[in-house]
């Protein structure tokens, strides 16, 4: 049984910080250490504390909404779920990766960029990925990726790792064309990326992705991701979708993603 760590979250001044700039005291032998969520380096090196936190703690639903919903865009197509090779972008300590298993994924290829993320997954969940790649994918070593393109992956999903910086538009698209054409395409936005007030680079490119050539889009949800530390509801949108055919270099360059 996994050790519980003693976490305080702050009491003021948090409701101020935007979401990438949340965090929490984690007290332990040697003192107080102040982490924030985006630390994943950090967390990911003290088995538990990422699950106590964002499972426990805030009720993260993502794994299973992202995987109920790709489940159910699956049966209205000649498909089989549990015949999908999955490539898992941002796979962290594997919590995605454990739910699609559950519900008995052929595949399971994993990709984060930081060592510590595998580390925990090898730790805490060994065996789960059938590969697990430690890569940038904006700058994909070009051996790796012939390796991953093996595989032939014809799903890819990301969950809780999109608009905050940990993974840039490049880097989606990149994995977006590994995969095989009329392959599935699966991942959680916080609802404020859809609006259009939004001018980053990846909520451009979000938006503009669903409505081009490039993916059509079988179902749409918004719901409660997690809470915040102040107990209140973050609302993202699940959404799904078949790849059609590679994203080109003169569609992002074009509407200025990078």
């Amino acid at each position: 049984m996994l050790k519980r760590h003693r976490i305080q979250f702050p009491k003021q001044e948090s409701s101020d910080l935007n979401q990438d700039e949340a965090y929490f005291y984690l007290q332990g032998s040697g003192g107080q250490r102040k982490i924030r969520f985006h630390d994943y380096d950090e967390i990911y090196q003290v088995p538990g504390l990422y699950e106590q936190i964002f499972y426990d703690r805030l009720k993260c639903t993502s794994p299973v909404k992202v995987t109920s919903i790709l489940e159910s865009a699956i049966k209205q197509s000649q498909d089989n779920f549990t015949e999908l090779r999955v490539l898992d972008l941002g796979a962290g300590n594997g919590m995605m990766g454990e739910e699609l298993k559950k519900h008995g994924i052929s595949r399971l290829i994993g990709v984060d960029i930081i060592p510590e993320a595998y580390e925990a997954t090898i730790r805490d969940r060994p065996g789960l990925y059938d590969a697990y790649y430690v890569e940038d994918f904006t700058n994909l070593d070009e051996d790796n990726k012939e390796d991953i393109i093996s595989w032939q992956c014809d799903c890819m999903v990301t969950v809780a790792a999109l608009g905050f910086g940990d993974i840039p538009t490049k880097a989606f698209i990149e994995a977006f064309n590994i995969i095989k054409a009329e392959g599935w395409v699966a991942f959680n936005i916080k609802e404020s990326f859809f609006d259009t007030s939004d001018e980053s680079g990846f909520s451009k490119m979000i938006r503009e992705l669903i409505f081009s050539e490039y993916l059509d889009v079988y179902y749409i949800e918004r719901y409660r991701h997690r809470l915040s530390i102040e107990g209140q509801p973050l609302y993202y949108f699940a959404i799904v979708g078949r790849k059609n055919a590679d994203v080109p270099d003169v569609f992002m360059k074009s509407k200025d993603f990078l």
